[in-house]
């Protein structure tokens, strides 16, 4: 079993999660954070079994940070 981290953001309308360390673009949504986690370990099974485990990053993510910054927009 190979083990990938997710992303999961929560936002007013529900929550998004998508993989780091995967080459592609896979995305799982849901109306809570459970429902996002299982709706985007169901879309990497289905990258993966797609595309090959070719998808893998050879080089994944050991940590992963959150940080915050200003820009003027």
């Amino acid at each position: 079993m190979k083990r990938i981290k997710v992303i999961v953001e929560k936002h007013s309308d529900g929550y998004v999660a998508y993989p780091l360390g995967l080459k592609g673009v896979v995305v799982g949504q849901g109306d809570s954070y459970e429902e996002a986690l299982s709706d985007v370990k169901s879309a990497i099974s289905f990258h993966i079994e797609t595309f090959g485990n070719s998808v893998l990053d050879e080089s994944p993510v050991i940590e992963a940070f959150v940080a915050e910054t200003g820009v003027v927009a």
